[in-house]
């Protein structure tokens, strides 16, 4: 299976300490050897890094563990292909276009008879994963319900994703990272956790390599962060460890709605 993670702050925060990691797994402390990727929102804006390489030999991997960019935002994936062959259109996380705003999804897991159910037009797949088309899919079911107009209470919207993703959980394995730019919305079918960090902050200590972080030092008393990830990060703090078909939506490091 592939991990996951993501990064919902309110303020502009570097994902360095948890991405460094997570890149560890992509081949030193765990298998996911097919591929990497991450994308960063800057206001409206994203840029997001990729390769099919595995993140702990990427030249670019190592450029995001060395160059701290700073964002609110941040969605981002290590891959062990299942479905669709390793090569950089299959490479997560995924990126489309609505109601005026970039959405990025990554998932973990494999599907099984999704063949007849994702019928989609509007949003095609570039690559041929069971990953993407499922959210093209889910694009094509949010238009279908809301229109071309995004409604007031972007809420509504999330809470219709859940339930989808509930119909997507009963064709196998379906934990998934989602944002709009502004909400991070993570569910879980079998491993997600997070954590949010705010003051006291204190120091962290990561799993799958010999670095540690006083956040006291590197924060302001006002920071809040949250992080999402497959399996917990530190191996000194506590990660909330969520059950299948439970889902949080964050905002500005803040959880704001779950289920």
């Amino acid at each position: 299976m592939c991990e996951l993670l993501a990064m919902s702050a309110n303020v502009p925060t570097d994902i360095v300490f948890s991405f460094t990691g997570l890149a560890q797994r992509g081949g030193v402390t765990g298998p996911h050897v097919d591929g990497w990727g991450i994308t960063f929102y800057e206001g409206k804006g994203s840029r997001t890094f990729k390769d099919a390489c595995p993140s702990s030999e990427s030249h670019i991997a190592k450029l995001i563990q060395s160059y701290p960019i700073k964002s609110e935002v941040v969605v981002s994936h290590i891959r062990q292909a299942n479905r669709g062959c390793v090569s950089l259109e299959n490479t997560h996380p995924f990126t489309r276009e609505l109601w005026g705003r970039y959405w990025t999804y990554a998932h973990n897991g494999q599907l099984s008879e999704y063949q007849d159910k994702f019928k989609v037009s509007r949003y095609q797949p570039v690559g041929d994963t069971d990953s993407e088309l499922a959210f093209c899919w889910l694009l094509e079911k949010i238009v279908e319900k809301f229109g071309d107009n995004e409604p007031e209470d972007i809420t509504l919207v999330y809470h219709y994703i859940a339930k989808l993703a509930d119909e997507i959980r009963a064709l196998g394995v379906f934990n998934m990272i989602l944002s709009d730019g502004d909400h991070l919305m993570s569910y879980c079918s079998n491993n997600l956790c997070y954590i949010t960090r705010k003051a006291p902050f204190g120091k962290a200590r990561l799993i799958d390599t010999d670095v540690v972080i006083d956040f006291d030092k590197e924060t302001t008393a006002n920071d809040i962060v949250t992080v999402i990830a497959t399996r917990p990060l530190t191996n000194n703090e506590h990660w909330h460890i969520l059950s299948a078909g439970e889902w949080k939506l964050f905002c500005k490091g803040e959880l704001i709605d779950a289920q």
